[in-house]
């Protein structure tokens, strides 16, 4: 799978309460939530995330809460991938169940400048920077990871069939 994006870049620690503020979880819609994703650290984020964009972070991205709606509005926005030095536990794993591609990559989250257009091979791992023409290497997931990811997560996975 192939994705290529702008990105938005963040900092270290950027919890679930930033991703998706809780005023806002008394809704499950995915579209509603993708309106407020990240507002409380970026109020242009929603207005100007288009389909395919990345996100860039540091170190612990989306620790806090246990809520499956971070990951959720993240996808819902358009992002296609996030790219991180690392991620809360909780959130990795939310990630997967709703097949939002993550990877782990504290070299490409340092040298990928917000705004700079990247493209990603999720099967082989390669984080290309367009902008700054460097290469980063993330480690992939296994092939059925990869399954899940492109069903759509675990649930439609397992719809599939799949075990």
């Amino acid at each position: 799978m192939k994705i290529r994006g702008k990105t938005f870049k963040y900092g270290d620690n950027v919890d679930t309460d930033v991703i998706i503020p809780a005023r806002y979880l008394n809704t499950s819609d995915a579209s509603e939530l993708a309106r407020h994703c990240m507002e409380d650290i970026d109020s242009s984020f929603a207005s100007a995330v288009r389909a395919g964009d990345i996100m860039v972070a540091g170190r612990n991205f989306g620790c806090g809460s246990s809520r499956e709606h971070a990951p959720l509005a993240i996808k819902a926005s358009g992002v296609a991938c996030v790219v991180a030095s690392t991620f809360a536990r909780i959130f990795y794993r939310n990630a997967l169940n709703i097949g939002l591609p993550i990877l782990e990559c504290p070299e490409a989250a340092a040298g990928i400048g917000a705004g700079d257009v990247i493209a990603i091979d999720l099967n082989e791992g390669t984080i290309m920077d367009e902008t700054s023409g460097r290469t980063f290497r993330a480690e992939p997931f296994p092939p059925f990871m990869q399954e899940l990811i492109a069903a759509g997560g675990l649930a439609e996975y397992m719809k599939g069939g799949r075990q």
